[in-house]
């Protein structure tokens, strides 16, 4: 037991658990990738020059077809003047698939069912784990032993984040460590999805998995319309799924039981044992996974008529129960059909998880944050919101709810509805039922739970339930869940939203349509191995105070420069303007920005490849571009601003601005204005100021109200280091009983003096201002 910045983390008790293998040498598998390559001199080998392996790159990862690349190298001059080692897609292919290293090949291979033949495409799932646990840059970030985490050095308080932290992993290693003695569990995350690769053809396909991240398979779809009876035709289909993915993961049966030695990205050896143990997807894909009945429950036993009923979740499905039932298959279709009724599930010939070691489906299957609450329990709450409007006697039902969205400011976490928001189904409602239902939201999404905060999550269910009616009854298994797999983000269908654009429908675009999985799965392996191998204007003083409404400009700035001069000086006002007065600005233009971006790398560790997760943006009106003859109008964000004591909860240190101006200071000129001594921040911004928060948030929406701060009839602004602004953050106008026409979504921030902050516009500030 050790305690680390205030956790104490209990190891678990075996140390012979997750040891490595002794060997006599370790290989780097960077190493082991540059002697593949085989020039050490070319950092761009296997092609000949920067160029030429950056037109590879935009050849392969930015979505043009093999005949529009083919038309491009065949202009005359092209080859030539670019200095490619390739002159058509065909040379290039061969480069990439005989000299750079990859993920494992797809294969190919056809399941007959009913009479029809179907191809389904895959890789061989224990090199894609290999592949995936000896990546280099995973290698810092392994983790191979259990471990249980406290907020206290009595270990009251629990903490669950990431998947070792979880019930899950201890338990399973306590399993396996009866049988083989120093074993490192790999635990397997399968995602399914279904996606429609195209809109004009009926053609449709399954990535199962991009397990952080490979895409382990296509699986074929069929309607099977040649089967008349309804319900053959569906037990088919859902065999040909069982039939597909039991191909698939049937390897990790032997590996899960005796394991496998692998080596992770430093070079170090491991027995180890890969375990199917998370299946992440919507409900209907749930129901084929598990067996069960649609109308039921995929994880417990509970009847379908108590499903919005306020109660504790029944017993988990009892697996040994399902797999005597499913091994009476040898006694003929009658009593095999019946075995299976009376253990709660279809008769599906073998599923894929039967004879996979240390699996329970019922268990694995996740919470799916994106379709039961955002789509399902969000839906209700839009619907609600609706009918409320209509029993309010200042408003006018579902018009009230569309002139307040067209009238919000924007905000990149917003998406704005300009046509309103209301062709919702009428329910019911209390404000006080939104308030439990997206606390649960956000509670349920926290990076990282304590079993107080899982007491929480279930007060805010509980608050949800007994104002309503109507729940979701999976919410009831999300405490569990946390507390078996760790936080949400561990499995959130959401990535697999994301992945079937990127790993069907793109990859469908740049196909010809004709065999189009052959050509998909050698489109994606080139993809995979070109990612494997891996200017601002100035702009005038005086058009920032009329352009961008930065009214004080030069006033703010001598200030902030003064302060640099005189640090540890405790100035007052007048003092503080004497000492502004004294100070010269050399320039007449300033290099501006006009986006701040926080962005994250992706989760394959790939520096060249980030996802934006917020932003705030800042730009003047300026003239359309099209033909429309409409200016686009201005955009000024609000931010949370840290003033240097702010920690990660909580709202001390906090404060609310808007962005005028992004600019640094030009390099020339820092060194006319500042001693050797003094380096400025290099990027700075004008904000303006709302109030501090209030002690308190409203007691009806757990919101804090701010208001714009005005001194002498002018908003008060000051010059910041943009290293200060913590995140976007999103204001509500105050509307009032009716919100006012005239306002409008571009220009509410001018209009409107008093807002609330809107504290549900992320899971980061549900967090932060709490």
């Amino acid at each position: 037991m050790l305690q680390e910045d205030r956790i104490t983390i209990v190891r678990y008790p075996d140390a012979r658990a997750g040891q490595p293998i002794p060997q006599d040498d370790i290989c780097n598998a960077n190493t082991a990738y540059a002697t593949v390559i085989n020039d050490t001199m070319n950092p761009y080998a296997p092609f000949d020059s920067r160029v030429d392996w950056k037109v590879t790159q935009w050849a392969k990862l930015c979505g043009p077809t093999s005949t529009t690349f083919l038309d491009l190298l065949g202009i005359n001059g092209v080859h030539e003047k670019l200095g490619l080692s390739y002159k058509n897609s065909r040379e290039l292919n061969k480069i990439i698939d005989k000299q750079l290293p990859g993920h494992p090949k797809f294969r190919c291979e056809q399941i007959v069912i009913s009479g029809e033949a179907f191809n389904i495409f895959y890789r061989d799932v224990i090199k894609c784990v290999k592949a995936l646990y000896g990546d280099p840059d995973f290698a810092d970030f392994l983790v191979f032993t259990p471990e249980h985490h406290y907020a206290d050095k009595e270990q009251t308080i629990q903490l669950f984040h990431d998947m070792h932290t979880g019930k899950l992993w201890w338990d399973t290693q306590k399993k396996l460590d009866q049988h083989k003695l120093g074993a490192t569990i790999i635990l397997i995350i399968i995602l399914s999805d279904k996606t429609q690769v195209t809109m004009f053809q009926n053609k449709t396909a399954y990535p199962p998995s991009r397990c952080a991240h490979i895409l382990l398979a296509y699986l074929p779809t069929t309607r099977l319309k040649h089967i008349t009876n309804k319900a053959s035709r569906l037990r088919t289909i859902a065999n040909l799924y069982h039939v597909c993915m039991g191909r698939i993961l049937a390897p990790l049966e032997e590996a899960g039981l005796d394991g496998i030695v692998m080596k992770s990205g430093n070079g170090i050896l491991h027995r180890s044992h890969p375990l199917f143990s998370c299946f992440v997807g919507d409900y209907p894909k749930q129901v084929l996974a598990t067996g069960v009945k649609v109308t039921e429950c995929p994880k417990c036993d509970i009847p379908p008529d108590e499903l919005g009923s306020n109660a504790t979740p029944f017993e988990m499905h009892n697996l040994d129960i399902v797999l005597d039932a499913l091994a009476a298959i040898d006694h003929g279709d009658i009593k095999f059909v019946r075995a299976c009724r009376e253990a709660g599930i279809k008769p599906i010939i073998h599923p894929f998880w039967e004879p996979l070691p240390y699996t329970n489906i019922f268990q694995a299957v996740t919470p799916d944050v994106l379709h039961q609450l955002y789509q399902g329990l969000i839906k209700h709450l839009l619907g609600w919101l609706a009918e409320a409007f209509w029993c309010n006697r200042y408003t006018f039902g579902a018009a009230e709810i569309d002139a307040r969205c067209q009238r919000l400011p924007p905000n990149h976490h917003i998406c704005l509805f300009m046509k309103g928001i209301t062709s919702l189904s009428r329910i019911s409602s209390t404000e006080h039922t939104i308030r439990g239902l997206l606390d649960f939201l956000y509670l349920a999404q926290y990076p990282c739970h304590s079993s107080k905060v899982l007491t929480l999550l279930m007060e805010a269910l509980n608050f949800f339930h007994d104002n309503k009616q109507i729940i979701l009854h999976a919410a009831w298994h999300y405490m569990l869940m946390i507390q078996t797999f760790g936080m949400t983000d561990n499995y959130n269908t959401e990535y697999t939203e994301h992945l079937h654009i990127d790993l069907a429908k793109d990859v469908y675009r740049t196909t010809n349509h004709k065999d189009e999985f052959v050509q998909m799965t050698q489109w994606l392996k080139h993809k995979e191995k070109i990612i494997r191998h891996e200017s601002v204007k100035g702009v005038p003083i005086q058009k920032l105070v009329m352009g961008y409404g930065a009214m004080y400009f030069c006033e703010a700035l001598v200030r902030y420069v003064a302060q640099l001069h005189h640090p540890h000086e405790a100035t007052t006002h007048r003092h503080l303007k004497d000492l502004a007065a004294t100070i010269h600005l050399p320039f007449h233009t300033l290099p501006v920005y006009h986006v701040v971006k926080w962005q994250s790398v992706d989760a394959q560790g790939h520096s060249d490849l980030c996802v934006t997760v917020d932003s705030a943006h800042i730009k003047p009106r300026h003239a359309a571009t099209s033909q429309t003859g409409t200016d686009v109008p201005a955009r000024f964000d609000t931010v949370l601003i840290n003033d240097g004591t702010g920690r990660s909860v909580g709202i001390e240190g906090y404060h609310v601005g808007q962005i005028r101006v992004i600019f640094l200071i030009p390099q020339n000129s820092i060194t006319t204005m500042f001693p050797t001594t003094i380096q400025p921040p290099k990027h700075l911004t004008y904000v303006e100021w709302f109030t501090r928060f209030p002690l308190t948030p409203d007691s009806n929406h757990g919101m804090f109200k701010v208001s714009c701060v005005v001194q002498s009839g002018k908003r008060v602004a000051s010059i910041i280091p943009v290293a200060n602004i913590h995140q976007s953050v999103h204001l509500i106008p105050k509307f009032g009983p009716v919100a006012p026409r005239q306002w409008t979504s571009s220009e509410v921030l001018e209009q409107c003096n008093t807002f609330f902050i809107n504290s549900y516009i992320n899971r980061h500030m549900f967090v932060t201002i709490r």
